[in-house]
């Protein structure tokens, strides 16, 4: 008998139907990005299928969740920034070789399939798609996948309180370096072209100028 991780039939049902990490991907392309309007949220997979919507963090965990559900290891990764967010990663493993399912407001951000031989190479496929609004190029850093099962006695699946001591931990823990000193100071600013398409989704929904002033306040620090 299938375990159902403390899933309702009905939220089985959903979960079922996402064999395949391409249709885990698919269904967190079909669902709203999570702005977080009324506060900063980090939901369990349960509140995700509620809600029918998901940041980074939360599109990350839910596909960590629908890929266990699968019988896949439930893996994140952390992929680190400067004047700019982190990235949290789903990702898995066919054949050899590294995939990620992922949740993001940048086109290029999301998806990647299992075509790379380490977690290293996995990390550097998302660099030249990794910018913020200055057209800075950000991504610095990566950490080794994790296990969700160690948050189990958490209830990190279904939990209905937001899952902050998953950030937390992902703070915590070490990272490996992606790039050189000497490779920073040479990196060329995105062009306008690539910068438009990343922001795409932004600009076709309307949401540009709100998350830009709230993106704005994080390249600051």
């Amino acid at each position: 008998m299938k375990q159902t991780f403390g899933f309702s039939p009905k939220e089985c049902k959903i979960l079922s139907r996402l064999n395949t990490p391409q249709k885990i991907q698919d269904f967190l392309d079909r669902i709203d990005y999570n702005l977080e309007e009324e506060g900063e949220t980090c939901f369990s997979p349960r509140k995700v299928l509620r809600e029918k919507k998901a940041n980074c963090i939360e599109g990350a965990i839910f596909g960590a969740a629908a890929l266990r559900f699968h019988g896949y290891p439930p893996l994140i990764m952390d992929l680190t920034s400067v004047w700019d967010d982190d990235h949290l990663l789903a990702v898995f493993k066919r054949k050899g070789f590294w995939g990620a399912i992922a949740q993001s407001k940048y086109t290029g951000l999301r998806y990647r399939e299992p075509i790379h031989r380490t977690i290293r190479e996995l990390a550097l496929s998302y660099f030249e798609g990794y910018f913020n609004f200055k057209g800075e190029k950000t991504l610095r850093g990566y950490s080794l996948p994790v296990n969700m099962a160690r948050f189990d006695k958490l209830n990190w699946m279904t939990s209905e309180k937001d899952l902050w001591f998953i950030e937390d931990y992902f703070n915590e823990i070490p990272h490996k370096k992606l790039i050189t000193v000497g490779m920073i100071r040479n990196l060329r600013r995105v062009v306008p072209l690539m910068k438009e398409a990343g922001e795409l989704w932004m600009i076709k929904e309307g949401h540009f100028k709100k998350i830009e002033s709230k993106q704005k306040r994080i390249e600051m620090k």
